[in-house]
């Protein structure tokens, strides 16, 4: 195992400069095609509100379904679009883990296309039991939303969780989900994925816990620390989006554990481009995918 970490290691620094969303040298070069195969989520956080449009940029939003078997061949498109491209991702709109589909998908383009990135983005509830099929596959890059390592904190984030056919809330939620992501980071880091964390910034909430939840993710082997300013929406609507101190000041708490990066640009399930650069995605899906979700 330790060799898988020293590898992982060295996998980070390379990835650092292929992938847009892992390193800052490769943001503005290189792009990344999210593919949004995946229909339903397992847990439900105070802050997410997917939805189907053309028009909002952040995280759970996409114009439609892709099957996954349309994955390939909007592979192939993007790349004739924007051909920087060096990363397939797969980040929702629900959780890729929840369903079979972000799998699926990355199995038949790793097989057509096993020299592009494969990033997949996860709650990490179900991670420590597909960690090894993940690898199967391809992906070698694996991004795990932490918002809090302390139960009492996470419950004020994430209203439940569905696991093993239970829903579960309260502490005993909170207990469940941070040990599940940490096992599931450690695991993946081990077999030599490469593991960014991100955390949702709160404030009054999850601000002052931020070097907890990085000194927690290094010794699970994460390698990478991405802190997501809060959109206020749903449930949290009513809290203030972070200023840029406490940005900063959370991003230089997280340091003090693992390298911090600093360009999210809080991107949608159906992106395809260089972040903050170029944007393809209606040109890729116009008319190509369901507008409703399965789960």
């Amino acid at each position: 195992m330790a060799m898988a970490r020293k590898s992982a290691q060295e996998s980070a620094r390379k990835v650092s400069q292929l992938h847009p969303c892992f390193g800052a040298e490769a943001h503005n070069k290189f792009g990344r095609l999210h593919l949004p195969v995946s229909p339903a989520c397992n847990i439900q956080c105070r802050f997410c509100n997917r939805a189907f449009n053309k028009e909002e940029v952040r995280p759970g939003v996409t114009a439609g379904i892709l099957h996954p078997n349309q994955a390939v061949e909007t592979v192939k498109k993007a790349l004739s679009l924007c051909p920087d491209i060096t990363v397939v991702g797969i980040a929702g709109p629900g959780d890729t883990l929840a369903t079979n589909s972000a799998v699926e998908a990355f199995r038949a383009v790793h097989k057509a296309y096993p020299h592009l990135i494969k990033c997949l983005s996860t709650n990490g509830l179900l991670l420590p039991d597909r960690a090894e099929e993940l690898l199967e596959v391809g992906v070698k890059t694996i991004t795990v939303t932490v918002n809090a390592v302390d139960p009492y904190i996470l419950e004020k984030v994430v209203s439940y969780i569905v696991f093993e056919g239970k829903r579960i809330t309260g502490p005993e939620m909170g207990g469940i989900l941070t040990a599940r992501q940490l096992e599931g980071i450690r695991r993946a880091s081990d077999l030599g994925a490469t593991v960014k964390v991100n955390t949702v910034l709160v404030p009054g909430v999850n601000d002052e816990h931020i070097e907890d939840i990085a000194r927690a993710a290094s010794e699970a082997g994460a390698h990478i620390y991405n802190i997501i300013p809060l959109i206020p929406q749903h449930e949290l609507s009513h809290i203030e989006e972070p200023d840029c101190d406490m940005l900063q000041r959370a991003r230089e708490a997280g340091a003090r554990h693992l390298e911090v990066f600093q360009h999210c640009k809080h991107c949608r399930a159906d992106a395809c481009g260089i972040p903050g650069i170029s944007e393809f995605s209606r040109e890729l899906y116009g008319g190509q995918m369901e507008t409703f979700s399965h789960g």
